[in-house]
């Protein structure tokens, strides 16, 4: 029955071009208002808990549960080693960390998890709500980074924890605990230049379509394939036109200006020449830099600028739309 038949029901006629408004006891709300950083900080729970399959079904784990568990599996074999080996000698590096593992598990993590956090926001049109509500155009691709981010790192980073504990727990005396602690240090900085650089590529790749299997092939053909070219180049560099192995690490210290550079075009050679270059003594998949690591920390400034610029111009595109 309509507000206008009730009334006629009840004998009264309402004026021309007015109703009647009923009261449904809806309960009003009277608490605070939460604002612009209580919706940063729920979106960035939101995303991080995204990036790991949390609060979605068991296929959404899959992914994040083996790279985790993948990633610690040298760890976890370096605490067997330590443990029954006599000098207790550590066998897994903490800056380098198993390089070719970490940079599989990374690749996988980055193209698979990365399109879950804003590939689906792009495809249902659901932005349009976020902007109703006190959030400025750059707030939510920062909250997505910064979630991505601290996944990344949780992803490269809790390896290295178990490594130090598991060597700790077996090596005797202070100074064997310090002289680890202080070989970590350098280890969690490298995971951190690795999980800035890749998270900002990941998301700018994967805003770049609302399609989540588009948004996954983009990521890991680029990354894949940069990765490939990179040590094919080195390798025919540092051989002489061969494609064997690189030599030991004194030769790798001699190598010439064309064996250094190839490493410049993919991120994760890059990540290892920024590590040389700041100090790692450890040969990793490319030759020591040397002079050219000046490049490599500048192409590591390259990528990160122009995924975080791209992000941030792509969502205040969206943003405008």
């Amino acid at each position: 029955m309509t507000a206008d038949n009730g009334a006629a029901a009840a004998g009264l006629t309402p004026a021309a071009g007015t109703g009647v408004i009923h009261d449904l006891g809806y309960q009003h709300y009277d608490g605070p208002r939460l604002g612009r950083a209580a919706i940063i900080r729920a979106l960035y729970w939101h995303s991080l808990r995204s990036a790991f399959g949390i609060g979605r079904g068991a296929k959404a784990k899959i992914v994040p549960i083996l790279a985790l568990g993948l990633m610690c599996l040298p760890a976890i074999a370096n605490a067997v080693a330590v443990a029954t080996s006599p000098d207790h000698a550590r066998i897994v590096d903490y800056d380098t960390y198993t390089y070719a593992l970490r940079t599989l598990v990374m690749l996988i993590f980055v193209a698979a998890q990365a399109p879950e956090l804003v590939s689906r926001d792009l495809r249902s049109h659901v932005l349009p709500l976020y902007y109703s509500r006190p959030l400025r155009r750059l707030d939510y691709p920062l909250a997505k980074y910064a979630a991505f981010t601290v996944a990344c790192l949780l992803l490269v980073e809790i390896p290295l924890i178990i490594l130090y504990l598991g060597t700790i727990v077996s090596v005797g005396g202070g100074s064997a605990v310090w002289h680890q602690t202080q070989a970590l240090i350098p280890g969690l900085g490298v995971a951190a230049l690795w999980a800035v650089l890749l998270a900002a590529i990941g998301l700018f790749l994967a805003s770049l379509t609302g399609r989540r299997a588009y948004a996954t092939g983009i990521i890991a053909i680029y990354f894949f394939l940069t990765w490939i070219l990179a040590t094919i180049l080195i390798n025919i560099a540092s051989q002489g036109g061969g494609l064997g192995p690189p030599g030991p690490p004194g030769a790798q210290l001699n190598a010439s200006l064309g064996a250094r550079l190839p490493g410049l075009i993919s991120p994760f050679t890059v990540l290892d020449g920024v590590r040389q270059w700041l100090g790692g003594t450890n040969p990793g998949p490319i030759p020591n830099p040397g002079g050219a690591g000046v490049a490599y920390g500048l192409m590591f400034v390259l990528l990160l600028a122009v995924s975080l610029g791209g992000l941030a111009a792509r969502y205040r595109k969206v943003g405008a739309s």
